[in-house]
């Protein structure tokens, strides 16, 4: 702690010290002492000449991950950032250490200049505001919003899931962003008497005590629009789109249940789970440009209302020109590519002119190598093993990717060898029956082990004993 107090020899008090932002105008080379930001995102800052004790410099913690989210928050907020450099320094020493910069700075060659980088603060995986006008389907701009340590382990452990499960579905960098998992994650719920599988989307949220919980998000067979939600009750067009492109296209006003607020939002499907996700019209942002085309204002606020937006003659990063309808998303927070809706009234798009979505690199929590993936993405059948069933069990099979509907096929044997699909063999029937589904296999009934690949009988003499082994029922007392 004595690094947090000085000592007033005058006073004899002691005082806690915090961090100040000094700026350095990129634009006038003046330093000066950073006060905050207004509410139009102007930067309000004092000259350390002109400072009196009636100038509140902001205050800043000075810890590390505390410092790094208040300071992306910040930087998020202001006004034409890429004109400031900020550095952070003892508010303290504020004043003493801006004169002695601005001196640095007005004697300083160019060379000198540039050292002064790395010194400057920027906020965590921080991307050039500049570079941010084209289409972004991913939440790159995003700071982090947990860590790793915050997260519930014990909880995850229940459910099947670790850390190294999720960084190998590339599970974790949505959730410390605060966002929902890109993709379905099978879990496994185990009660004791009772064991469930499910897919789930994961999101980590905080409670009312601070807490990190882990939520569930399960698949629901479809939405309930005929219920209000959050006070909105659904028009038959809302519950048209809402259906057949996933966003309900405009902002209604919805009610926050706990404090009654009014608050304009959009509304999406979340098209994997069918959740309803809605989304503050306040925070939406639209790009500049989308992939090539420079969007007039009339296109901006037709994105920004939540309606759709039909675009011609795009470029994809093939090269190629393509056309489609844009839309703002509320589950994904960003404007989305309809894909399989982008049609032009009287006009119909080439599929082979929409970007295919990605094969994915991991399978039922097994990551493929470079050169089965290389088969598994061009849509050819590979052979994959080390997939683990509900009881622990290693079973093996057949996977192919599905172009058409970009989901991935599954099969204990080969798909060209069967004749009615992918149908498991009668072996991995009986593993599959009853390490899985519960079910009971007359032969290993009583075995209490969970049957390994191909197993249909007792595999040694302790599981001949186990089967053999009657239980002779109780006698009831007269």
């Amino acid at each position: 702690m004595e690094d947090e107090i000085i000592n007033s020899q005058e006073t004899g008090e002691i005082k806690p010290t915090r961090d100040t932002l000094l700026v350095l105008n990129t634009d006038t080379n003046q330093v000066e002492m950073v006060k905050g930001i207004d509410q139009e995102g102007n930067l309000q800052k004092v000259s350390p000449l002109e400072k009196n004790e009636n100038d509140q410099l902001i205050k800043v913690d000075k810890h590390g991950d505390i410092f790094s989210n208040f300071f992306s928050n910040f930087y998020r907020q202001l006004k034409n950032p890429t004109y400031f450099n900020f550095f952070k320094v003892s508010e303290y020493d504020a004043v003493n250490t801006a004169k002695d910069l601005q001196k640095y700075v007005d004697q300083a060659s160019p060379e000198e200049k540039e050292r002064l980088k790395d010194y400057e603060v920027l906020p965590q995986h921080h991307n050039n505001p500049k570079n941010q006008n084209t289409m972004n389907n991913n939440t790159d701009n995003q700071e982090y919003r947990f860590q790793p340590e915050q997260i519930d382990w014990k909880t995850m452990e229940k459910f099947g899931l670790n850390q190294e499960k999720l960084e190998k579905m590339d599970a974790m960098d949505s959730l410390l962003r605060g966002f929902k998992t890109n993709t379905l994650i099978p879990i496994t719920i185990n009660l004791g008497t009772a064991v469930s599988k499910m897919d789930v989307r994961l999101s980590l949220q905080t409670g009312d005590t601070g807490q990190v919980a882990v939520h569930l998000h399960g698949i629901r067979k479809e939405p309930n629009l005929n219920m209000k939600f959050l006070g909105h009750e659904f028009s038959d067009q809302d519950k048209k789109n809402l259906k057949e492109t996933g966003n309900m296209g405009r902002v209604v006003n919805l009610v926050n249940p706990k404090t009654d607020e009014i608050i304009p939002s959009v509304i999406s499907r979340d098209r994997l789970t069918n959740e309803l996700v809605a989304y503050r019209a306040e925070y939406m942002k639209v790009p500049d440009e989308i992939k090539g085309i420079k969007l007039d204002e009339h296109q901006k606020q037709t994105l920004l209302e939540g309606g759709p937006l039909y675009l011609e003659g795009m470029t994809s990063k093939k090269g190629e020109s393509f056309d489609a309808t844009v839309q703002f998303n509320a589950d994904k927070r960003y404007v989305e590519f309809l894909f399989g809706n982008n049609q032009a009234p009287q006009q119909s798009q080439q599929p082979s002119q929409l970007p295919a979505q990605e094969a994915p690199k991991v399978f039922r929590g097994k990551e493929l190598d470079d050169s089965q993936y290389e088969k598994f993405k061009a849509g050819q059948t590979i052979y994959i093993d080390g997939l683990t069933d509900a009881k622990g069990k290693a079973y093996q099979g057949y996977i192919t990717f599905n172009k058409q509907t970009s989901k991935t096929d599954f099969s204990f044997t080969h798909p060209n060898k069967l004749k009615e699909g992918a149908k498991p063999t009668e072996d991995h029937k009986t593993q599959t029956a009853v390490n899985t589904d519960g079910k009971t296999n007359e032969a290993t009934k009583n075995v209490k082990e969970p049957l390994e690949s191909k197993q249909q009988q007792p595999a040694h003499k302790q599981q001949e004993d186990q089967q053999k082994k009657v239980r002779k029922p109780r006698r009831q007392k007269l």
